[in-house]
């Protein structure tokens, strides 16, 4: 099931292809203005369930967790889940997060 935006903007799983291949492409660059709005869309919401990335080691190393959404309860680290390629944990994180909006998986 799809999940709405708190800013209004709703992924489209078609419409904004472009703009995930624009990510994938650099998902540490400058991003355009819609690339931009779709993040703020995906970064914003409810913390509970979401994906994200920790540092384990400072520019070398990133594990994968899922929030908990209460400052009491820590994340759940997926230690299965780690990257030593900072884009590529990016790219992961956002994939993720395109199938909670959209209810899809991202294929490019």
């Amino acid at each position: 099931m799809a999940v709405p935006s708190n800013s209004g903007f709703r992924i489209d799983p078609e419409r904004d292809l472009d703009l995930a291949r624009e990510f994938m492409a650099a998902p540490a660059g400058l991003h355009s203005p819609n690339l931009q709005r779709l993040l703020r869309a995906m970064r914003g919401g409810p913390l509970e369930g979401k994906h994200a990335l920790l540092t384990t080691r400072p520019g070398r190393e990133w594990t994968l967790i899922r929030l908990s959404g209460s400052r009491d309860v820590p994340p759940e680290v997926l230690e299965d889940r780690v990257f030593d390629d900072r884009d590529e944990a990016e790219r992961v994180v956002f994939r993720l997060r395109w199938k909670e909006h959209t209810g899809r998986d991202l294929e490019l």
